[in-house]
């Protein structure tokens, strides 16, 4: 495999800029990402009776990972992985911050073509020191095994590129592009991200800014080609 395709994307539960829920719209807008990975955010795993992510993974003919972090009676809300590859030694990291809504990280091990490929996918807090503490957490988790090829991505939440986060972020897997994804209509602002290691695996990164895509979320798919 000389390419893989990396995407992440936050659906908004599935509901749109028309505010109504459509999940055909999230599933045509992947398909028109072309990716190998999909890391979700804001899937709401039971909707209208309908586990999207399962069924997203159905209709793509992909393996998937549930990282739910608000679980309920009746539906379950969170993270979701969806990939080509066949997905290994998965684990959900709690990221959850005291008194503040959940979040989590999916840590996934990738086997494409007999190549390995360490994917962690997460949606961060709100608040500024919600997000230092999460973002330290997830640079430990990386450190565990420094040499092995890996991908941070998803909606980090940050405003502020001047930030400590980003600053830390950019010092531990070094600085990579931030092309804005949000508002999806008109975007302004790099919410979603992806940082590799080792850096020069980073082929290009882009945003995906098709019709469907504008309506579907209000978050625009970012696209990662890495040198695999």
């Amino acid at each position: 495999m000389g390419s893989l395709r990396l995407v992440s994307y936050n659906i908004h539960g599935g509901v749109g800029r028309d505010r109504r829920f459509n999940e055909r719209r999230i599933l045509e807008v992947l398909r028109e990402t072309e990716a190998d990975a999909i890391a979700l955010q804001e899937v709401e795993n039971t909707k209208h009776g309908l586990d999207v992510l399962k069924w997203l993974g159905s209709e793509l003919g992909f393996h998937h990972v549930a990282g739910a972090t608000l679980v309920r009676t009746d539906a379950h809300y969170g993270n979701g992985l969806l990939a080509r590859c066949p997905i290994q030694e998965t684990s959900l990291l709690d990221l959850s911050w005291r008194g503040r809504e959940p979040r989590g990280a999916i840590s996934a091990q990738i086997d494409c073509d007999g190549q390995r490929l360490h994917i962690v996918a997460t949606h961060l807090g709100l608040r500024p020191a919600e997000r230092r503490e999460q973002v330290t957490r997830l640079i430990n988790l990386f450190r565990q095994n420094p040499s092995e090829r890996a991908v941070l991505l998803g909606d980090l939440n940050e405003w502020f590129l001047w930030g400590r986060p980003l600053r830390r972020l950019h010092r531990f897997f070094e600085r990579t592009p931030c092309p804005p994804t949000f508002p999806s209509r008109m975007p302004c602002l790099s919410l979603d991200r992806v940082w590799t290691h080792p850096r020069s695996m980073l082929k290009s990164l882009t945003v995906h800014k098709s019709a469907a895509a504008r309506v579907a979320s209000d978050h625009l798919p970012l696209i990662a080609t890495l040198d695999f």
